[in-house]
């Protein structure tokens, strides 16, 4: 009897400690996963509020732990390529692509970091890397898609649209390309009005219609006609251009005007335009630049007007652009000497809000010593400190809108408020 008792009671003993251990292990697995969960959780909420710098603390926290974790390390170039740390992000990936060279989201972020970066061809061969590991991906498909797009390969592009949504039915990037690729709209009409109001005399109104056409990759027409009602006084005005453009050297655009002013705007007008746009592969935080310089020749009944204006646009991480422009024009009445007025003006642009095909985006903008030289009493006699601010509000690909507002201090107790919207459309 004692033999068989001490046989049941070691066995009951062994299965209790077995019962134990496994549910410490089960606790520990859970855990586990409970921290891992947490950390990315915590990390999803710091990127969603770009707080970039404590994402990536959380994340080389995590590093530290586990350094040869490459799922860790695929967070950090993530967050790296998200604050536009370009080139971290870039040496990043390549480090983990070394390491794990098969794994098709990886070859699919170095690609995103190329794009960014203006590396348009290595990005292409990235993603073509990407398909290769795993070709039935939608996601893949799209993005190889946009990157064949952005080198002009329309009919590669089209056809990689065409198979992430035959692989997903529901991939919104492949039905956006596919919709993109529907015939390249060549030309777009814009359709405007514009409201002065003055503390000081009666309001002014204009109203005008433009017709842009993009004939070839390089040659360009705009016609525009205007109407513009000053104190009771009506005035027409018609506006011709043609552009040129060469890779590499920019835009040329030169044009007139010819109007039947009734003494209220110019008689006639010539104008030409340089434009030239950079890339700065080596800023992570200036991802392009652009310059505009041009001169502008407004002849009045009893005035001739110069003015010569240089714009700076700086293209910023997530599409917010910064604008500085300098103004110097040359006043000659009849009678007097001519006389020089400078003038400067900046503007920031920032993006709002975007869901499908539709972008929300604003700017606000100050200049100051402005002078508006379409009409002959505002020209040469004042000074002026102008706020605005504007909207622009995409409604489809091919359609737009946007509305501005501007307060104007002048010198004498004198203010303008200024209001107006254009609405256009590609076709």
């Amino acid at each position: 009897m004692s033999l068989t008792f001490i046989s049941i009671s070691e066995r009951v003993v062994f299965i209790l400690i077995r019962l134990l251990i496994g549910s410490w292990l089960l606790c520990a697995l859970a855990w586990g996963q409970q921290v891992t969960s947490s950390w990315q959780e915590e990390v999803r909420r710091r990127t969603a509020a770009h707080d970039w710098t404590a994402a990536l603390d959380i994340v080389d926290r995590e590093v530290s732990r586990s350094p040869k974790d490459m799922d860790i390390r695929a967070w950090r170039a993530r967050i790296l390529q998200w604050s536009g740390r370009l080139k971290e992000a870039e040496l990043e990936y390549q480090e983990i692509l070394a390491a794990v060279p098969n794994d098709p989201d990886n070859w699919m972020g170095l690609a995103a970091v190329y794009s960014r970066e203006g590396r348009n061809r290595e990005a292409l061969q990235a993603l073509d890397r990407s398909v290769e590991l795993d070709p039935k991906r939608a996601d893949i498909r799209a993005a190889r898609g946009a990157a064949l797009r952005t080198l002009g390969a329309q009919n590669e592009a089209r056809l990689e649209f065409s198979r992430a949504v035959d692989l997903d039915p529901t991939n919104v990037e492949g039905r956006a390309g596919l919709v993109s690729l529907r015939g390249e709209a060549r030309h777009e009409l814009r359709v405007g009005m514009n409201t002065d109001l003055f503390n000081f005399a009666d309001a002014n109104r204009d109203e005008g219609l433009t017709l842009i056409s993009k004939w070839t990759s390089r040659w360009m027409t705009s016609v525009s006609a205007a109407g513009y009602d000053r104190g009771g006084i009506a005035a027409e005005k018609v506006v011709a251009s043609l552009t040129g453009q060469v890779p590499r050297w920019g835009a040329l655009t030169v044009g007139g005007a010819a109007a039947h002013d009734n003494g209220v705007i110019p008689k006639d007008e010539g104008f030409f335009d340089y434009d030239r746009g950079f890339k700065l592969h080596a800023s992570s935080f200036i991802r392009g630049l652009e310059i505009v310089y041009g001169q502008h020749w407004y002849w009045y009944s009893t005035a001739r007007i110069l003015t010569i204006n240089e714009t700076t646009q700086f293209y910023l991480p997530r599409d917010w652009t910064w604008a500085l422009g300098v103004t110097g024009a040359r006043s000659h009445f009849s009678g007097t000497g001519a006389e020089w007025r400078p003038s400067g003006m900046t503007r920031i642009g920032f993006p709002i809000a975007k869901w499908e095909d539709h972008r929300l985006g604003g700017n606000i903008f100050f200049a100051v010593g402005t002078e508006n030289f379409a009409q002959v009493d505002q020209i040469g006699e004042f000074s002026s400190q102008t706020y605005g601010s504007g909207l622009r509000f995409q409604l489809t690909a091919r359609q737009g809108v946007t509305g501005f507002a501007a307060y104007q201090k002048r010198s004498q107790g004198r203010t303008e408020s200024s209001f107006g919207f254009t609405y256009g459309i590609r076709f």
